[in-house]
């Protein structure tokens, strides 16, 4: 049987259920990539970071990627007809644009007699695996990581690459990238971090002012490595099982939105519908200052710096100025969440929606709207001796530690044009919880 592997958030050949399933009951593969249009909202890093995954995966095929451009319900109709192919086989998604997406090809696969075969997922439990007695879905995060590790998870699927019948592509990417990328170099980024940086990583991973984290987050969020393969070679220790954590804190949050896809950019918690926001038009000024990191409060600053220019932030600092956002500057989530979606190159619809409610106040967690992050504090705590600011922020680099977080204390604190607080933390927090109050009564 002719068979197109529609290639999606899994660009990579092991452990890949879908492919490998495709390749032992076809006995010519042709593997393909649906480009989304150049006009889709990313930043230039976020587009050249996902063109860097799909030549990686062409360059570790061993006759191609065949690449095009456009809406995958009318591309792969065109591929299939091109190709004569009898089906296309898929990881099926659970986010709520994928599921639009793979309704909208099998819908237009349908008409011409095609069948779309959907198999596995992105995740090491496929969500909605995971419930609670009365088969309805778990709600909050520590019940739901008990009943996760319940769930058999299968090890690694692994691909015989030479053995697969691959069709030649006929439009592979002409491009390169300078960008590291693919499931190579997600593997060697995995093997270095179990060598020298997981067993510290129950503490280390808050710091954003030093390297403990994964730097798997966009490998897992293009599909380059899959999280089975993470799990597959996790131990007991502190640090592994913290890891283990985060990993399921990222299954989870795909869980709840396979649950309730209108929380893509809808409230979890619709009371929350009611809490009085500013208006982002009226404020534009704050806005941009939050968006081009000169807020004045340097924690905030070096963080919106650091995504802007390098596509990425820290978890930590990810929190910290979804607060300052929401409980500073009284803007609703919805605007943060946006603008991570241009810019973050780790993008993953469910974490990003769902990452923000939490902080928002109107997710998942059990207490949630008191939560404040102060961002003094936050910044002292994770980043004792300024490094994380100071690396971002260039007009504080002449700062000693004590006071690279508050600089109006240092009489050399604005020296080089560092930008004053635009508001009161501790004024905007108490407004923050007075709007509260008003939905509460």
């Amino acid at each position: 049987m002719k068979t197109i592997f529609w290639f999606r958030r899994d660009r990579r050949l092991q452990d890949n259920q879908a492919l490998c399933l495709a390749a032992t009951t076809s006995h010519e593969l042709l593997p393909v990539f649906v480009l989304p249009h150049s006009d889709v909202n990313m930043s230039d890093l976020r587009k050249k970071s996902v063109l860097a995954s799909v030549v990686a995966l062409h360059e570790s095929l061993p006759r191609g990627l065949e690449v095009l451009t456009g809406e995958p319900s009318i591309e792969l109709v065109k591929a299939t007809q091109a190709f004569g192919a009898k089906r296309v086989v898929a990881t099926r998604a659970f986010d709520t644009h994928g599921i639009i997406e793979q309704i909208a090809v099998n819908q237009s696969l349908a008409e011409i007699g095609v069948e779309l075969v959907l198999v596995g997922s992105y995740y090491a439990v496929e969500p909605g695996t995971v419930v609670k007695d009365d088969q309805t879905a778990v709600r909050v995060y520590t019940p739901f990581y008990k009943r996760w590790l319940q769930v058999f998870v299968p090890e690694p699927f692994v691909l015989d690459v030479e053995s697969t019948p691959w069709a030649s592509a006929s439009r592979a990417p002409s491009i390169s990238s300078d960008i590291e990328a693919g499931e190579d170099f997600a593997l060697a980024t995995w093997a270095r971090f179990v060598d020298s940086r997981i067993f510290d990583y129950s503490e280390d991973r808050n710091r954003p002012d030093v390297n403990g984290t994964s730097k798997l987050s966009h490998a897992l969020a293009h599909g380059e490595i899959h999280p089975r393969t993470l799990l597959a070679g996790l131990g007991q220790t502190k640090g592994e099982e913290v890891f283990r954590k985060e990993i399921v804190w990222r299954e989870f949050y795909a869980d709840v939105m396979h649950h309730h896809p209108h929380t893509y950019d809808a409230y979890y918690e619709p009371r929350f519908e009611a809490l009085a926001y500013d208006d982002p038009k009226k404020f534009s000024e704050k806005l941009e200052a939050w968006k081009t990191g000169t807020t004045g409060y340097p924690i905030v600053d070096a963080a919106m710096r650091q995504l802007v220019q390098s596509g990425w932030m820290h978890n930590r600092t990810r929190m910290i100025v979804a607060s300052f956002l929401v409980k500073d500057l009284h803007l609703e989530w919805q605007i943060g969440a946006k603008f991570f979606e241009e810019h973050l190159t780790d993008f993953d619809p469910a974490s990003n929606s769902h990452g923000w409610q939490w902080t928002a106040g109107c997710g998942t967690d059990a207490s949630p709207y008191y939560r404040v992050f102060n961002p003094i504090l936050q910044g002292a705590k994770f980043d004792p001796d300024g490094d994380y600011v100071k690396k971002w922020i260039p007009e504080l680099a002449h700062l000693p530690a004590a006071s690279v977080h508050e600089p109006w204390n240092d009489i050399a604190g604005y020296q080089f044009g560092y930008t004053p607080p635009i508001l009161d933390h501790f004024q905007e927090r108490d407004e923050a919880l007075r709007r509260l109050e008003k939905i509460k009564r």
